[in-house]
């Protein structure tokens, strides 16, 4: 009997660096008859929690908060390439606490999502991948990262990534690996430089994992 084509994939990330910390996961199912190897449809959900500074300040309290969010979206698949683009609702519920005054907010907004994933050669690879969240003060994401194989599927390269809401901004920039097999799961590690407004520059690591199934 022919294995039924993989229509879903479980992911998970952890982002920390300057004094934020960053965890989520979620799933993204095909919902067409050719799985996640052939264009179509898709729908997916996630949810994070992270904490940080207030007001990207340190010195005056700390700020914690919870996000989720619902998308649908299409996939085009071309040969070794792909791009998707999704749209969905996002809730997220932050708690601010500082030396005098606590507070709690709830906003809903509405998420646009891009990605592209490409092989450019036999060992180059290409990713781009964005996203917006519009609701009172809009925010926005980029990531450009491209890599080449260093060894069996192991591809290593740099990355670029760029965040923006309001009057505050963030600029990583760093190195990438990714293609790693361990327990089951696939495995992307990061880590770099970032700057960023109101905030001193420093380090930042980033490891994502996805389990196709």
């Amino acid at each position: 009997m022919e294995r039924p084509p993989l229509a879903q994939v479980i992911f998970g990330s952890l982002d920390s660096g300057s004094a934020t910390g960053f965890a989520s996961v979620g799933v993204k199912r095909s919902l067409g008859y050719g799985g996640l190897d052939a264009s179509g449809f898709r729908a997916g959900l996630q949810w994070g929690a992270g904490a940080g500074p207030a007001r990207r300040k340190p010195d005056i309290g700390k700020l914690y908060r919870t996000q989720s969010h619902a998308q649908l979206g299409y996939e085009w698949r071309i040969a070794d390439s792909f791009l998707a683009l999704s749209v969905g609702a996002m809730v997220e519920a932050a708690y601010r606490e500082t030396r005098d005054h606590l507070s709690l907010e709830h906003r809903r907004a509405l998420r646009l999502d891009g990605e592209i994933w490409s092989r450019l050669a036999r060992n180059w690879v290409l990713q781009a991948s964005a996203y917006a969240v519009l609701a009172d003060g809009n925010r926005y994401w980029a990531r450009l990262a491209t890599s080449w194989r260093v060894i069996g599927e192991l591809y290593l390269g740099p990355e670029l990534e760029a965040y923006r809401e309001r009057d505050y901004h963030k600029v990583r920039l760093g190195m990438h690996l990714a293609g790693l097999h361990f327990l089951g799961l696939d495995w992307r590690l990061g880590a770099g430089f970032q700057t960023s407004r109101n905030e001193a520059s420093g380090t930042y690591v980033t490891l994502g994992l996805h389990w196709k199934r």
